[in-house]
């Protein structure tokens, strides 16, 4: 009985996904559970879709991103034969009404009844103790030190496996496409000190500084002093032991500490890169009247931070797209993200005077590619690490979101301004100093 159950299972996918490979004009294969292939004339080492018998079932009781990258992390789809960049650049083109005509809705309802019983145990996800975080209503504190231990304190060496060697984990700048990563990231560090405006003398703020990388280019190179604060462990204690390293305890100090809880001292320049992403929405104005108490009178403050489009209401852009979601809950949680717009706003309402803003989308796109690129050349040391579950989760995150980039569907932005005063503002009358090297 139970052979013939399977026997119906795997006619049944067969049928579905055959039907479905020819109505999207797929150029990739689907390879069952007995190892058949869809269409059964593809290549054995082709580009494929694996799945595992009670994929299609989960699919169908329960349809959305949550299922796929559930179904993804545990390896019950398994994408063979290329990389998840390969399979993007062969997705369907065509649009869900010219699909929703080529459907022969009677076929998939005929071989959907066994589709849903084949498997007996759909079962809760399999996962590993802490995967997944929470979901994105309970996780939007601003900042809070559990949402940026789980993103950061997965271990150093994990990330030292995909990174350059400065351990850098934000967005590059590419001054030529063809530069490598390590090129990338110093002329990035270097890109921001000269968009302050660093000299020697001047106090440096660095509101989530990671591994010290910043901070330290910072003092090597322009003669600041300079601080940085985290709310991560593992970075904190890489960062000390990377400034001593480098004889910079006299220059530069990095303390474990939330930068609301900042008091006394006020800083010539402030630079944030990469950790807005984690204050949620409801805590801008709080982090921005932060930023000004701590910012001496028109001093500099540069804002780096993750986008996506901006919506004509704000009740629309607050709802979150279940591939947002997906993201929040299994890889960073707590993050969430503004438009250009609003950050402009936000910035002229709690006293700051905006300057330059620039577009980096395309250079994050490809620095994430750069990252899951080395992920990948890395896979069994990083299995190793932090487990299979979890490496997939986050090479199915980085090839995500260099694809969202890609695409335009998330942007990023360096935006350069200052503590506004009456009188000039202090800086050059153009910007070429900063291009011309």
């Amino acid at each position: 009985m139970a052979s013939q159950s399977g026997d119906r299972t795997i006619s049944a996918a067969r049928s579905v996904l055959s039907h479905l490979h020819q109505a999207l004009d797929l150029q990739f294969a689907f390879e069952l559970w007995d190892g058949s292939l869809v269409p059964a004339d593809a290549a054995a080492d082709g580009l494929r879709i694996a799945l595992a018998p009670k994929a299609l079932t989960r699919l169908l009781r329960s349809p959305g991103i949550k299922t796929v990258v559930d179904l993804y992390s545990t390896g019950e789809i398994d994408p063979r034969g290329g990389t998840i960049f390969e399979f993007a650049e062969r997705r369907p083109k065509i649009k869900s009404r010219e699909l929703r005509k080529r459907l022969n809705k009677m076929l998939l309802l005929k071989n959907a009844v066994p589709l849903l019983l084949g498997a007996k145990d759909t079962g809760a996800r399999q996962q590993e103790e802490g995967l997944d975080a929470g979901t994105v209503a309970d996780r939007s504190s601003g900042s809070r030190k559990d949402d940026i231990a789980f993103h950061y304190d997965v271990s150093n060496d994990f990330y030292k496996l995909f990174l350059d060697p400065e351990m850098v984990y934000t967005c590059a700048y590419f001054r030529d496409w063809s530069n490598d990563l390590a090129t990338a990231q110093k002329d990035k560090l270097d890109m921001i000190c000269r968009k302050l405006r660093l000299k020697p003398g001047d106090r440096m703020l660095d509101i989530g500084c990671g591994w010290g990388a910043l901070i330290c280019h910072a003092a090597e190179h322009y003669g600041v002093t300079a601080v940085g604060v985290t709310l991560a462990e593992e970075q904190l204690k890489l960062a000390r032991e990377r400034i001593a390293e480098r004889g910079l305890e006299d220059k530069v100090s990095v303390e474990l500490i939330d930068y609301r809880d900042m008091k006394g001292e006020r800083f010539d320049k402030i630079s944030s890169i990469g950790m807005f992403e984690a204050v949620g929405l409801d805590n801008y104005d709080n982090y921005f009247r932060s930023v000004h108490r701590l910012l001496k009178p028109r001093g500099i403050y540069l804002h780096h931070a993750i986008t996506r489009r901006g919506k004509k209401d704000l009740k629309k852009f607050r709802r979150k797209k279940p591939e947002y979601q997906a993201l929040v809950r299994y890889i960073f949680p707590g993050g969430e993200v503004d438009h250009i717009g609003w950050t402009l706003t936000n910035l002229e309402a709690h006293g700051f005077e905006v300057h330059d803003v620039e577009a980096w989308r395309e250079h994050y796109a490809r620095t994430t590619r750069l990252w899951a690129e080395n992920l990948m050349a890395v896979r069994d040391a990083a299995i190793a690490d932090i487990g299979e579950q979890k490496y997939r989760l986050w090479l199915a995150y980085l090839c995500g979101v260099s694809l969202g980039f890609d695409r335009g569907s998330i942007g990023i932005f360096q935006t350069v301004a200052s503590r506004r005063t009456k009188g000039p503002s202090g800086l050059p009358p153009s910007r070429e100093d900063l291009y011309q090297r």
